[in-house]
């Protein structure tokens, strides 16, 4: 019911910004929260952020708070996480995933994913 493409990963240097990109399809995908994960090297895939269609609420691990920021625009069914002030421990497997109403923080409460996109911060 929803395809997810994730883009935007790359090559930087510490104290830099990117943007990752979510193009999102399906039928009446505006009902669904959308969440971006991350994997690093050697650790279990985490929670980063989260937004919520239908009302404009938006989550946040801690240890983002202050530099990555979630949006979206649903008239192209786009949701980007613009990341600031990066540092070394942001390097991961980046993805986006959905599922129908509510946030969760919990992986396994998603049912759509996308491929994932290499960010890689360097010292």
């Amino acid at each position: 019911q929803v395809l997810l493409v994730e883009s935007g990963g790359g090559l930087v240097q510490a104290g830099v910004s990117l943007r990752l990109s979510c193009a999102a399809s399906g039928r009446t995908f505006s009902s669904y929260a959308v969440a971006w994960f991350r994997q690093a090297p050697g650790k279990e895939r985490e929670f980063v952020a989260s937004i919520m269609w239908t009302g404009d609420r938006k989550y946040y691990a801690d240890s983002v708070k202050g530099r990555f920021t979630i949006s979206r625009d649903n008239v192209v069914n786009t949701v980007w996480l613009q990341m600031n002030s990066l540092k070394p421990g942001d390097t991961a497997v980046y993805y986006c995933a959905a599922r129908r109403y509510d946030h969760s923080y919990d992986i396994e409460a998603y049912g759509y994913w996308g491929q994932g996109t290499q960010v890689t911060v360097s010292s």
